[in-house]
């Protein structure tokens, strides 16, 4: 079974406070998005590997570490993920980014798959997904089928905010990712948003509603 974490560090916990706020506008909503993006990005990569290795300092010699084995790539779902992967970067500027886009039908209110671009060499790194909301775990699960599809074996899940019916979806459909959340809300209320939750997590970054 899939581990979930909550990351509680008093920064991700302060900063998810201030974003529930119905009256923090756009322009404070994305910046803070990316913030705790990046902060739980620090937490979320606690356990990658590192080597030794020789270098120069301006005095001598000296063995300092460095990440080793697979290397990263960051994969928002559209439209929300975008608001966390400057974030992410600002921490492991050298990871690859790939985009998935997926719609809800809202007749069979299943996803939908509308855009796929990845890293040729995906299967090889290690995959952070991000998306701010984890409600229904519709859209999450879907785009860790299509990333399996492509090859992807260690892809890891980050969101801010994550109901206990998405949870429980993303750990029965896929046992193997790990689940990074900020915080876990109470329920999904009748029209699948989060309880408190936050609103529309992308209307708020894009200031669309």
């Amino acid at each position: 079974m899939s581990k979930v974490m909550i990351l509680d560090h008093p920064l991700i916990q302060h900063k998810l406070g201030v974003i529930r706020r119905k009256d923090v506008g756009t322009k404070d909503f994305r910046t803070i998005v990316s913030e705790i993006a990046g902060l739980m990005c620090y937490e979320a990569t606690r356990d990658l590997k590192l080597t030794d290795v020789e270098i120069e300092t301006p005095i001598a010699r000296a063995t300092v570490k460095e990440l080793s084995g697979r290397k990263l790539a960051v994969i928002p779902i559209l439209r929300a993920g975008l608001g966390m992967v400057d974030g992410v970067l600002t921490m492991i500027p050298a990871a690859k980014v790939g985009h998935i886009g997926l719609y809800r039908d809202p007749e069979t209110l299943k996803p939908v798959e509308y855009y796929c671009k990845l890293p040729e060499d995906c299967g090889e790194r290690e995959v952070f997904v991000v998306d701010p909301m984890l409600a229904t775990g519709g859209s999450a699960s879907a785009a860790i089928t299509m990333l399996k599809e492509h090859g992807c074996r260690h892809i890891r899940v980050m969101n801010i905010l994550a109901a206990p019916e998405g949870v429980k979806r993303l750990q029965e459909d896929h046992p193997d990712v790990d689940i990074y959340i900020a915080g876990l809300d109470d329920h999904l209320n009748d029209h699948g948003y989060i309880v408190p939750g936050l609103g529309d997590a992308g209307d708020r970054i894009f200031g669309t509603k």
